[in-house]
């Protein structure tokens, strides 16, 4: 079989043991057998049991079988599906990239964001944190003509708004900085080592920003939203940080707490909602986003 096919396959047994929680070998054969994938052929238990080894030697899925509870099979370490985990964001790209191929005769009416590929960059990167050697960069900011040289300690990787980043750790003096791959104009792996701070955790480190924007003299604040319209839904739905919660509510409104740094991606986002979007408090967060505001209006009424 070739490997496309074998793919959907795996994201589509895990995609059923997690939908079910537990679920025995027949259960999976009736949902099998009701594919097109199938061909009308069962799912013998040596297939089962080759895709089960596969997804975890590909994923880290751990599907195990309860057998006090009727052979039925259960996906192990749940806690590798979280919200922010590599096999979340796997499993989640390759379900919708299924799907739509599954659409193809639709191209013409599926739209998707464009999004810039970086993946000779990306194996850079990763080959480097795996081998814990340094990365020699050369990086040009927006705004500058030239770009500069670093040595960086490339600590861990994120995707964020259709770009990917590099949590960099500067050699000379220990600075963390998020360097954006689009910006960078040449990588290579360096023969210096580094040893990865062994507290250092990528989701707690990052737990209290909002984006990429890293600043830890920006204090952690708790700030109350107002959301007016229909914006109190999008919000509901599409929360801005993990520690938003639903405070109150009323007519047309709803007010939301969060926990975490301030930072200007954060006031930025805030602004981008206009009228929708309104801070209570603190007082400091308000005339940040009043004077984005402001400024904006500034630019305006210049053209009169």
């Amino acid at each position: 079989m070739k490997k496309p096919e074998l793919f959907k396959e795996y994201i589509w047994l895990v995609n059923i043991i997690k939908h079910y929680r537990k679920i025995s070998l027949q259960e999976i054969n009736t949902l099998w057998l009701e594919t097109e994938m199938s061909e009308g052929i069962p799912f013998a238990r040596s297939t089962f049991n080759r895709h089960k080894d596969a997804i975890e030697d590909m994923f880290g899925i751990i599907i195990d079988c309860d057998r006090r509870d009727g052979y039925r099979y259960y996906i192990a370490n749940e806690e590798v599906l979280g919200q922010h985990t590599v096999q979340n964001w796997m499993l989640s790209t390759l379900t919708v990239s299924n799907v739509i191929a599954a659409g193809m005769s639709l191209r013409g009416r599926i739209l998707l964001e464009s999004i810039p590929v970086q993946g000779k960059k990306l194996a850079v990167a990763i080959h480097a944190m795996r081998a814990g050697c340094c990365l020699m960069i050369d990086y040009r900011k927006y705004g500058s003509k030239q770009s500069r040289q670093f040595v960086v300690e490339p600590y861990c990787l994120k995707y964020f708004r259709q770009r990917w980043y590099i949590l960099a750790r500067y050699k000379k003096n220990g600075y963390y900085a998020m360097l954006s791959l689009d910006r960078i104009e040449d990588m290579l792996v360096s023969d210096v080592r580094f040893k990865l701070d062994p507290d250092f955790d990528a989701e707690e480190f990052f737990s209290a920003y909002y984006g990429v924007f890293v600043d830890d003299e920006v204090e952690i604040t708790t700030v109350t939203l107002r959301a007016h319209g229909l914006e109190a839904y999008y919000l509901r739905d599409l929360p801005l940080h993990d520690s938003q919660r639903l405070v109150a509510h009323g007519d047309g409104w709803a007010d939301y707490k969060l926990q975490l740094r301030p930072t200007a991606d954060f006031i930025a986002k805030v602004v981008s909602r206009g009228s929708w979007l309104e801070v209570l408090s603190p007082q400091w967060v308000i005339d940040k986003v009043v004077a984005a505001h402001r400024e904006a209006i500034e630019r305006y009424e210049q053209k009169k």
